[in-house]
């Protein structure tokens, strides 16, 4: 960095420590990855001096031809990446993308069917403390006691309450999703479909899990965590959407869009279409197969059975009668960062709940492995099982700056 040491020292020093945490611990909380310095760079670019209201071809300030071609170049990505009809980049993260399209398809009252906050789904999807389920009528399904989706349930629930909308995509759920089945529940009681990828976005661009884009009326998608991009929202649709979808974003609930961010959102569906990141994908599920063997081999409840994505939810209270918060800070204090986390009708409060929730993706950006995997849950082992014992944290910790050392991190970026 060339002017903020200077122009603002308080600033560049939190920076600077944050860098060095970022690169001397294992991060393991399944939304983070690590974007490329390309990204980095258009997000840290003029194009944030620049207002564009509207859409390409047709804004409401002069002066956006360049701007233009920067948010084309993330559209037309983005449709290439999953076989999208319409794609709107503008929502500023996930959350008001799903908002967006709740006021673009619903009319307030309406009925949503979507997944219970426990079981794996996220607060947008209906849970009361938000203000949407004000406006909206959410019914929360459930897992089963095996840990999956009942698709049977779903299908019984959705007769019973003829929902406007049925809702997909999870925040802590490890497993694939049957969107042709949930379709078709739809199709029976008239609903449209909507799925939040927001997690599993990078794995389903490499083909490595499966793709709602070509089945369901709107998905959703945060274009961080395994899309490996900068902190942000997207939307894709079917065309007969399109129109309502993007009046919804602007001027319904956004205004100017934030077009650095889309300039570093097109820069990661770009890296995103090479051989390379197909590689990357693959090997975050591998990884997460390799932890989820290593814990299942020591004792612990895995939520759901395991995983088939890039994240796992354990239950720590019952594996080892640790809470999650406990759990979490004393991995914390030994260098390795996920979070606490319910399970699947937590008794417990989610500030202090009975699980931790962690994944592969930034540890996979390093190009850690299989071998690397197999260390790394032992040491969370250890943590966790002696998470008061201040010596054993620490001789882990040094273990930890010891093993990402190899895997360096922004080396000379500041």
């Amino acid at each position: 960095m060339k002017f903020l040491p200077t122009a603002d020292p308080d600033i560049y020093g939190a920076i600077k420590k944050e860098l060095a945490r970022q690169q001397q611990g294992l991060e393991m909380i399944p939304s983070e990855n690590f974007v490329s310095l390309a990204v980095l760079e258009a997000l840290g670019s003029i194009l944030t001096n620049k207002y564009s209201e509207g859409y390409p071809g047709n804004r409401y300030y002069g002066g956006c031809q360049y701007i233009d071609d920067v948010e084309q170049l993330a559209i037309d990505r983005a449709k290439q990446l999953f076989g999208a009809e319409h794609v709107n980049v503008q929502p500023l993260s996930g959350a008001p993308a799903n908002i967006a399209v709740y006021f673009a398809l619903l009319q307030p009252g309406d009925t949503v069917l979507g997944m219970d906050l426990s079981h794996g789904g996220h607060l947008t999807h209906g849970h009361p403390v938000t203000y949407m389920a004000k406006i909206f009528n959410f019914v929360r399904y459930k897992t089963n006691a095996q840990g999956n989706i009942d698709l049977d349930n779903l299908r019984q629930m959705a007769l019973e309450h003829q929902p406007k909308l049925i809702l997909v995509g999870y925040s802590a759920y490890s497993r694939e999703i049957d969107y042709p089945a949930i379709q078709k529940i739809a199709d029976e009681v008239g609903a449209l479909t909507m799925a939040d990828i927001a997690h599993i976005a990078g794995l389903i661009a490499a083909g490595e899990m499966n793709n709602p884009v070509p089945i369901f009326d709107v998905v959703t998608t945060t274009t961080h965590k395994t899309l490996r991009g900068p902190r942000g929202g997207m939307i894709m649709c079917k065309q007969k959407h399109a129109k309502a979808i993007d009046k919804a974003v602007f001027p319904g609930f956004q205004g100017g869009p934030h077009e650095h961010n889309i300039a570093a959102k097109a820069v990661a569906f770009g890296e995103a279409l090479k051989p390379e990141f197909k590689t990357y994908a693959k090997q975050i599920k591998l990884n997460a197969k390799v932890l989820e063997a290593e814990f299942r081999a020591r004792g612990y409840h895995l939520c759901f059975g395991g995983t088939d994505n890039h994240l796992l939810l354990v239950d720590v209270m019952t594996s080892k009668g640790v809470t999650g918060k406990q759990a979490q800070n004393a991995l914390d204090e030994a260098g390795i960062t996920l979070n606490k986390n319910m399970i699947p009708d937590d008794p417990r409060s989610p500030m202090d709940p009975s699980g931790i929730r962690f994944g592969t993706p930034a540890l996979t950006t390093r190009g850690m492995k299989e071998a690397e995997m197999k260390t790394i849950a032992g040491w969370m082992d250890s943590v966790i099982s002696n998470h008061e014992n201040a010596e054993i944290k620490a001789q882990i910790k040094t273990q930890v700056m010891t093993l990402t050392a190899k895997f360096p991190l922004y080396q000379d970026w500041l």
